[in-house]
């Protein structure tokens, strides 16, 4: 699944059926296509991701999906230290037998495995070439690795890459945007069309920073998430619009239901993330247990919480962090939460 790397070699293409391979001629590698192995022979694009990656002679380098290991190579020049994840074990016997006995062996630690399910190393910076169906999942291991890392410098699919630079107001703004640039800093590097790689992609690609925030967003990710997740879930309606759904109310009501025994019993959950220019719902006259039996008095009161934030009439999809933060915080302070 994980076997994507960026490689460079002289290849001949064969067809097999439904299962596309490409042999490497050099090495007899065939390399799969439906496991996201594709080829990148451009070897300026190689030296660019590394220049870009900034890379220190003192850093330990992460690196996702090795292949042959052209990338490795220059890693290996510039780095410490390079600790590759390759899930292949034909791809890991061929970087064995690549930098055996050369004086950067030392230096490269393989590890053969899926690195989703592995705890991960310290590491300062991190190199992918991303397979596209652990995008995702792998952006948020990464962020949620501690201690926090320098940078990492990833290549994604254009449009996943688009989404994760993207800013309000644009069409690709989304609940991954706005999740990943609350834990991290991303610009857009370089793109890399698919007529680089051998077999070709069928979509385009982009090379991606990410800098992790230092310090992290003091803020329960879970419960923003849970709050992104329904804001999200028709981004171009009115939060007034989102929030009177009775999916909407059902949750927040169950919620707030454990809100109140919680505080009844002195065991009150924090308020959440207060950033600045946010206030504190002092005047909030909350409901009690006996009121949720009246769906139109909970109803009221979750849209007077948007209302006196002025956020009823706006739309997700123009909101950015600071808007998002308050409103995770307005909600909290109401003792409605989103876990």
């Amino acid at each position: 699944m994980m076997s994507s790397a960026l490689r460079v070699a002289s290849a001949g293409v064969k067809k097999h059926g439904r299962g596309k391979v490409t042999r490497a001629n050099a090495t007899g590698i065939e390399f799969h296509k439906s496991k996201g192995q594709h080829i990148l022979k451009n070897p300026h694009i190689i030296e660019s991701i590394v220049q870009k990656a900034g890379i220190k002679s003192t850093d330990v380098v992460l690196e996702i999906g090795p292949g042959t290991g052209n990338l490795t190579a220059k890693l290996l020049e510039v780095a410490k230290k390079v600790i590759a994840y390759e899930v292949d074990p034909r791809m890991v016997l061929e970087l064995q037998r690549r930098f055996q006995g050369t004086p950067q062996a030392s230096q490269l630690q393989v590890v053969q495995g899926d690195v989703l399910k592995h705890d991960l190393p310290y590491f300062d910076v991190c190199v992918s070439n991303t397979p596209y169906q652990i995008s995702s999942p792998l952006t948020f291991k990464l962020l949620s690795h501690r201690p926090l890392f320098r940078a990492a410098i990833l290549m994604f699919q254009r449009e996943f890459a688009m989404r994760l630079v993207a800013k309000p107001k644009e069409s690709l703004y989304c609940r991954l945007t706005v999740n990943t640039q609350l834990l991290a800093r991303v610009s857009h590097l370089l793109k890399v069309g698919k007529n680089n790689f051998k077999p070709p992609p069928k979509v385009e690609s982009s090379v991606v920073r990410i800098e992790p925030r230092h310090p992290p967003v003091q803020v329960n990710f879970t419960e923003w998430d849970g709050l992104v997740r329904l804001c999200f879930s028709r981004k171009n309606k009115t939060l007034g619009a989102i929030f009177k759904q009775n999916a909407c109310l059902d949750l927040l009501e169950k919620n707030y239901r454990k809100f109140l025994q919680l505080e009844a019993s002195g065991a009150t959950a924090g308020r959440g993330h207060q950033g600045e220019g946010t206030m504190e719902i002092l005047d909030q006259k909350r409901l009690g247990l006996s009121d949720l039996a009246d769906r139109g008095k909970f109803k009221d009161y979750v849209l007077n919480v948007l209302r006196e934030g002025d956020f009823g009439d706006r739309r997700s999809s123009k909101l950015d962090q600071e808007d998002f933060l308050e409103l995770l915080a307005r909600f909290n302070a109401a003792g409605l939460h989103f876990k």
